[in-house]
């Protein structure tokens, strides 16, 4: 398997970053994750676009969005791959121990893309169980939840909580007890008539799916609402989902000790975001 590694295309075993870097010393650094369809990476110029967001925010230098570009559809190619997971990582780079970023006089970049075979069809047919963990979200002002960051230890501790208790994913509230977001997932559910997800100010990421969720669900008259949400609300939901690039929409069967069924609305959902895929990977270059 072929990476791309600070401009080069160099074999897996040879993909090495040394332990000066400061993505490895400190967590420093940003990533995006992609999924591609037919070889053709979805919502790329969005996810690049998010990606120059996380380093202006945390004043990281990045290569040309036509370097990005090329290094990710370079490694696809050179993997013969159709359907991939892509993740693309920019660390602040080697330099000596210490915090000052001046340190790092160049990033490290490296772009993994490995063969995308789905999920198990039950999890989309029965739903998947989540957790409310008790580990609660970064603060908003603490850490920008616009920044894609490399430090995951908060969501890690949650997705421990998940495991400790037999479930697949773990919400995470923000300091004030409101929803925010899974460990790697938007959360959604539906509630008197409405489709319901934590507002941005919460505390939580913008994910592009999540965009692209709450886009088709407004065009087909579905209602929406956006606010702060507290466990309740979710317990008394008549159906759950969470959405991320790789999952696109998944079920969720229960929360804690409530349960829900793998209701219309979402199974209509899946299909209406499928087909959206579909017309924007067919109108991609």
């Amino acid at each position: 398997m072929f990476i791309y590694l600070n401009g080069r295309l160099v074999e897996d075993r040879d993909a090495c970053v040394s332990v000066y870097d400061h993505g490895f010393l400190y967590g420093d650094g940003i990533y995006e994750t992609m999924r591609a369809y037919d070889g053709k990476v979805f919502m790329l110029d969005r996810h690049i676009e998010r990606l120059e967001r996380s380093a202006s925010l945390v004043r990281l230098k990045l290569p040309d969005t036509a370097v990005i570009r090329d290094a990710v559809y370079g490694v696809i190619n050179a993997n013969d791959l159709r359907s991939a997971y892509v993740r693309v990582t920019v660390s602040r780079g080697k330099g000596p121990v210490g915090l000052d970023p001046a340190l790092c006089p160049e990033p490290t970049v490296v772009v993994i893309a490995e063969n995308f075979a789905g999920y198990p069809e039950k999890y989309f047919s029965e739903g998947v169980r989540l957790i409310i963990a008790a580990t609660r979200r970064n603060s908003v002002a603490a850490l920008d939840p616009k920044i894609k960051s490399l430090n995951f230890l908060n969501n890690i501790l949650a997705k421990i909580e998940a495991k400790d208790r037999n479930a697949y994913e773990a919400i995470m509230l923000n300091l004030e007890g409101f929803i925010a977001e899974g460990t790697v997932s938007n959360i959604f559910f539906v509630k008197d008539g409405a489709l319901c997800t934590p507002a941005l100010e919460v505390g939580v990421l913008d994910g592009i799916t999540r965009e692209l969720v709450v886009s088709v669900a407004e065009k087909d008259g579905i209602r929406i609402k956006e606010g702060r949400f507290l466990p309740e609300d979710i317990y008394s939901a008549s159906e759950v989902f969470f959405t991320n690039t790789t999952s696109e929409i998944m079920p969720v069967s229960s929360v804690d000790e409530a349960s829900f069924p793998v209701g219309m609305l979402t199974g209509r959902l899946r299909m209406l975001y499928r087909d959206e895929v579909n017309r924007l990977i067919r109108e991609s270059v």
